[in-house]
């Protein structure tokens, strides 16, 4: 595996594959690499000729400073980690090399997308994720670029971003990948209380009983009766959401949507949780 730290360098390796007609795949991550990381750089090996990832903890994405001071750096484990998950290159920039000091960024307004949901809790967010995600592909400039369905939204927003300013890369959504017993693999399940450890799966839990629920009631049922659960449970629900898996718009009338995900943050102990299922319809190309 090469490690590069400087765009020209990085750029100057791919340029043959580019003539070559190479297909170049994209994993971009902030590091604390775990399974969910490891799936998304063994697809993109299978499917891609080249598979570059990249460790940038981006800090335009962080609305609380702490959060940026505590998020994890064992850089050592990432990059045998990522060597191990079949990548080819290791693209590690300097600050100065993604936020250059003429730097423009892009103009893209998701609207509504980043209005709901994590929108009202983690304010400038989505606007930072905009930012360096279209940054890295201007810079990489992949064929594909891979990322988990855990974060629901925040691929929803990319994905239309990429539509909007007509980037020439493929977007490919990745299942989400969970621990045996059910907890989507995060960087933050290190950080939670062992002794709360055992309730954090009921989140999956909860969201698979609510499959079922909407088979016979509506949707705000269903999000009355998440949120009561996961609150009687020891959780702090921030939102239990049923929204279309296409534009996020809140699902009123069940049988108006094709595509219903149902989204959850919530508060365990002092870690935060998200997770997402489809609850109806047939999920994205996964």
């Amino acid at each position: 595996m090469h490690v590069f730290t400087t765009n020209k360098d990085m750029l100057e390796y791919l340029e043959p594959f580019r003539k070559a007609g190479s297909t170049i795949g994209f994993v971009p991550t902030m590091g604390a690499i775990h399974t969910g990381h490891q799936a998304l750089i063994k697809r993109s090996g299978n499917e891609s000729d080249v598979t570059i990832v990249s460790i940038f903890v981006n800090p335009t994405q962080f609305n609380d400073p702490k959060d940026l001071i505590k998020y994890p750096r064992p850089l050592a484990q990432d990059i045998h980690k990522i060597s191990g998950a079949g990548a080819d290159v290791l693209y590690l920039p300097r600050d100065e090399e993604v936020y250059p000091p003429d730097f423009v960024p892009v103009v893209f307004d998701p609207g509504h997308l980043q209005q709901v949901m994590e929108g009202p809790f983690r304010p400038g967010h989505f606007e930072g994720v905009i930012t360096v995600v279209h940054r890295l592909l201007d810079v990489v400039k992949p064929s594909r670029l891979y990322m988990g369905l855990k974060d629901y939204q925040q691929q929803t927003i990319i994905r239309h971003m990429i539509k909007k300013v007509q980037m020439p890369v493929e977007l490919v959504p990745c299942t989400i990948v969970r621990e045996e017993d059910g907890l989507a693999f995060s960087s933050r399940n290190v950080r939670i209380d062992p002794a709360l450890r055992s309730i954090a799966p009921s989140i999956y839990q909860t969201l698979l009983e609510a499959r079922k629920m909407l088979e016979t009631k509506e949707a705000d049922d269903v999000r009355t009766w998440g949120s009561e659960i996961l609150n009687d449970l020891g959780f702090r629900t921030e939102y239990f959401e049923l929204c279309d898996g296409i534009s996020l718009e809140p699902v009123i009338q069940k049988k108006e949507h094709d595509l219903i995900v149902g989204c959850v943050a919530a508060w365990l102990g002092d870690v935060r949780l998200i997770d997402n299922l489809v609850l109806k319809g047939h999920p994205l190309n996964a």
